[in-house]
């Protein structure tokens, strides 16, 4: 019956285990209770950023003029 006394034993460890993260917990849920509400709020989202149809035209035409330029640097330097 050498198995029936380790898991006597196993039991007995993890029963302590229990009861020391059972303190710890009291101790995290004393904590927020002192900090009142701010500890209980969830976690805010952000905000989406909107970017407008005029700001991505700009940004796009932008871009279109960058790689026009590249562009015709390549065709040169091939020439």
């Amino acid at each position: 019956m050498d198995i029936l006394a380790t898991i006597k034993r196993e039991e007995k460890k993890l029963e302590e285990q229990l009861g020391k993260l059972q303190h710890q917990l009291n101790g995290v849920r004393a904590a927020a209770k002192a900090l009142g509400d701010s500890a209980s709020r969830g976690v805010t989202t952000v905000k989406k950023r909107v970017l407008s149809a005029a700001g991505r035209a700009k940004i796009s035409r932008a871009a279109k003029k960058r790689w026009a330029k590249v562009r015709a640097q390549a065709k040169k330097a091939v020439g």
